[in-house]
């Protein structure tokens, strides 16, 4: 008997190995922000959060600039921007065109000729910044600074003509 039990382990297949424990994977899809008038503030948070979820390091090349580039003269004197030669400047010039082409794809199409030229992306967010975002009159937000020297302006004299002190303009306390 001991004879035919060796012979049924032998004959029977070895156990398959255990699944490999294989991390679950999603896909997902995260809709590009596009600046909006008078919206400057909430799209700049959803570019920065979309951003860091999708590539982190893009946003730290908006937020701090790509570091310098190899730049020559030429004989004419004009300035020429040397190609990368390491691997490193080579994947920084490539996330520095990705952080340009995000920004530009955010814009409302009747605003990109007036960015598309702007060559860094730090720069373009500024732009962008200052444009939209700079002031309250940029943004479409009256702060409380605005309303309260409105209204000084109001209660201040609005003309003296001769004399005459003309109080039409004045609000009333």
């Amino acid at each position: 008997m001991a004879g035919e039990d060796d012979q049924n382990i032998n004959n029977q297949p070895p156990n398959p190995p255990p699944p490999t424990q294989q991390a679950p994977h999603t896909v997902s899809t995260i809709k590009l922000p596009i600046l909006k008038k008078g919206e400057y503030d909430i799209w700049a948070m959803k570019m920065e959060h979309y951003l860091a979820h999708t590539d982190y390091p893009v946003w730290e090349v908006i937020q701090n600039g790509n570091g310098p580039v190899s730049i020559s003269t030429d004989t004419q004197g004009q300035i020429k921007i040397l190609p990368p030669k390491s691997a490193e400047e080579i994947l920084a010039r490539e996330r520095e065109r990705k952080a340009r082409t995000t920004l530009l794809m955010a814009l409302p199409e009747d605003h990109l000729a007036r960015f598309h030229n702007i060559s860094d992306a730090k720069e373009m967010w500024d732009a962008i910044k200052t444009r939209f975002g700079g002031n309250a009159e940029n943004t479409g937000y009256k702060g409380r600074d605005q309303r309260t020297g409105k209204q000084e302006q109001l209660k201040a004299l609005s003309t003296i003509d001769a004399g005459v002190i003309d109080w039409s303009g004045q609000a009333e306390e």
